[in-house]
């Protein structure tokens, strides 16, 4: 039985991840174990969390538009990639047993700690992108792969696209983060789309959490990326560390 704090937990930890998801990424890394903390199987923690990314990239971006950030059309020509590597993800997802997903995932979470460890600097000065030609193609590649991924995970993804696109494409961290969130609304539609077909997505629990998701990500794209940007990896080391133990061990 659910009692009233975990739904506010719930909130809690939504408007963090949306937040962390909208600024950097990885957010997932901890609404992921708090479902799973909660009782739900893996798989349904898995679409169940894509309720509330859904709602979360869908705020983000109009947050993003609002402040007159849009990378249209490269955002949707990366988004349409990676919704077809989603499908394939997802189904993969769907077929794995409880203790592998769980062990995978706290491989992931310590991974990712690493990499916001020892990441090189971003320099956030105004550089020459390139979106066409064969970086177009490129980025179209990685994104499909990085679709794969995002169906069956997803958690920590928002790093390896944020490194890709701002040393592959030389983006700014401001627009590197609008199309981040506007390529998971695509991709997530298909991946949340397979986890209902197999009935893996329990949707109380994913509205609720989208409550918080969807307020940390409106806030998060409104303001600087910059503000308060150490404190929330310092944060999310910590916590990530102590439920990727926990996942493996227990």
């Amino acid at each position: 039985m659910m009692e009233w704090y975990h739904y506010v937990l719930l909130v809690a930890v939504g408007f963090a991840v949306g937040f962390i998801n909208t600024v950097a990424g990885g957010g997932s890394l901890l609404s992921l174990p708090t479902l799973i903390f909660l009782g739900l199987p893996p798989a349904v923690a898995n679409g169940t969390n894509r309720v509330a990314i859904v709602i979360q990239t869908a705020l983000a971006t109009a947050g993003f538009k609002s402040k007159g950030v849009s990378t249209f059309p490269f955002n949707l020509y990366l988004g349409v990639a990676a919704f077809l590597g989603a499908i394939l993800g997802a189904w993969i997802a769907i077929d794995i047993n409880g203790e592998t997903f769980n062990r995978i995932l706290a491989m992931v979470m310590l991974a990712v700690v690493l990499i916001i460890v020892f990441k090189p600097k971003m320099r956030l000065e105004e550089m020459e992108e390139r979106l066409k030609g064969k970086y177009l193609w490129l980025s179209l590649i990685v994104f499909f792969l990085f679709g794969i991924y995002g169906g069956f995970i997803n958690a920590g993804l928002g790093f390896l696209m944020i490194f890709f696109m701002h040393y592959v494409n030389r983006m700014n961290l401001v627009r590197v983060n609008a199309t981040k969130v506007a390529v998971v609304f695509i991709y997530m539609l298909s991946a949340l789309a397979v986890f209902a077909f197999n009935d893996k997505v329990n949707w109380k629990l994913g509205l609720i959490l989208a409550i918080g998701n969807g307020s940390g990500a409106w806030v998060a794209s409104r303001y600087s990326v910059k503000k308060g940007d150490g404190f929330i990896k310092t944060f999310l080391v910590v916590v990530v560390i102590a439920m990727a133990v926990k996942l493996w061990f227990f």
